[in-house]
């Protein structure tokens, strides 16, 4: 688990990459969320999750713009001066949202069917 120091820092850099990316984005990328953030505690790498509600076109341009833009955040973030260093980013795609999106709908179908989960008989 990490320090408290940690989660700060990466609540940090969550809040400012998501800042710089909305702002500076193409339009073509669909609707990019920035999940989580997990840096290493030497602050050299840090991993950015994010996700993406699109087509599969829209998810690729998303990575690809990502990937682009990665020298222009780092130039944008060094003036964070409470960090020392800035770390090197890994863009991680995290398909959490639409699995749960899923799972939403298959619940919501099964209501509207007026089908409940049945429960097994106790034994007993």
């Amino acid at each position: 688990m990490p320090s408290r120091r940690m989660e700060r820092v990466n609540e940090l850099l969550l809040r400012e990459i998501a800042r710089y990316v909305l702002e500076n984005q193409e339009p073509e990328t669909g609707l990019l969320t920035f999940t989580a953030v997990d840096t290493t505690d030497d602050l050299m790498e840090a991993k950015v999750f994010y996700s993406v509600l699109g087509s599969d076109a829209e998810k690729a341009r998303a990575a690809e713009s990502l990937d682009r833009m990665r020298s222009d955040i780092t130039r944008a973030m060094r003036r964070l001066e409470s960090l020392k260093r800035f770390p090197h980013l890994h863009f991680v795609y995290d398909d959490t949202p639409s699995h749960a999106a899923r799972v939403h709908a298959l619940i919501e179908k099964t209501h509207q069917e007026g089908g409940s989960p049945q429960t097994p008989p106790s034994a007993g």
